[in-house]
């Protein structure tokens, strides 16, 4: 699709940013229809309008899903942010407190007891925030943050691959089953993270640099699932130390595995952030120095 000439290009219309956003989020202009009570012709034809005025394809329409492109990634961070102060607007114009919104990203296995606790109480301490917290692998967080889908992100990432506001070590471990332990099979069955998710190559990494051969047995997004099939003798995997449970037995250095210490838990904020997100940092920071004791 050519590129606008800068002085044809008009301001983007809130509607048919919320058709683009819609979309994204459902997956397919069929269930967007629906969201909206439209018709799937009419959200198509928003949806184009808006390329048009952009300039780029936004959406890749594949058999079973529709998947934002990069151009279409970069837009919804923004169109994402107009409705949002749209919608304070609004509610400044009726008279209403208005609401920031705190988009915040935390890895799946941060989620626990103790974190929620922390946010709920963060939530009733600042009613005038409205947080919206969601959880997936990092590189999928660092990537919504870069795009300006999310204001507070904790990831995991390779040590120093990225600045942080604050950071921590993340020691890692080899682990076994204590009950039916696998590692000394000819080759090394694999509990593994999805693809692009952290740990997978370099568990393959360091097993191919050992000469040994490996197959992948299990995967799972899940940390819950990936700890209990290691604990169940399906196969070996790299976890961080507070992912280590009882059932399961630390092999580093046996049977040639190497230490792994180039993995770092960080948080990371925008340098015009608001008080809101400082303070749900600081927050934030407090409970990672607690799991991180």
């Amino acid at each position: 699709m050519p590129a606008m000439n800068q002085a044809n290009r008009s301001l983007f219309e809130l509607d048919l940013l919320r058709a683009l956003v819609m979309v994204a989020d459902c997956g397919s202009f069929t269930a967007a229809a629906s969201r909206l009570h439209s018709t799937q012709s009419t959200i198509s034809q928003k949806v184009r309008r808006l390329e048009q005025l952009a300039g780029h394809r936004l959406l890749e329409r594949g058999h079973r899903d529709v998947q934002p492109t990069d151009a279409g990634q970069t837009l919804l961070g923004y169109a994402r942010r107009m409705l949002g102060l749209n919608d304070e607007l609004l509610q400044a114009l009726a008279g209403a407190t208005v609401a920031t919104t705190l988009r915040l990203g935390v890895p799946e296995d941060f989620v626990n007891p103790a974190t929620t606790r922390m946010l709920a109480a963060f939530n009733r301490g600042n009613p005038q925030v409205r947080l919206e917290i969601s959880s997936g692998l990092s590189r999928d967080l660092a990537q919504g943050f870069d795009h300006g889908e999310l204001d507070l992100v904790l990831v995991k990432q390779r040590r120093n691959s990225r600045p942080a506001v604050h950071c921590w070590p993340e020691p890692m471990h080899w682990i076994d089953s204590r009950a039916a332990p696998s590692a000394g099979q000819d080759v090394l069955p694999l509990v593994t993270f999805p693809p692009r998710g952290l740990y997978r190559d370099e568990m393959i990494h360091a097993i191919e640099t050992l000469g040994r051969g490996w197959r992948i047995t299990f995967t799972s997004s899940s940390l819950s699932g990936i700890q209990g099939a290691v604990a169940d003798g399906i196969g070996i995997s790299l976890l961080p130390r507070r992912a280590v449970t009882a059932d399961h037995r630390i092999i580093d250095g046996e049977h040639g595995l190497p230490v792994i210490d180039s993995y770092e838990i960080g948080i990371l904020y925008r340098d015009n952030a608001d008080d809101g997100v400082r303070a749900l940092a600081l927050e934030l920071k407090r409970q990672v120095d607690n799991e991180a004791r």
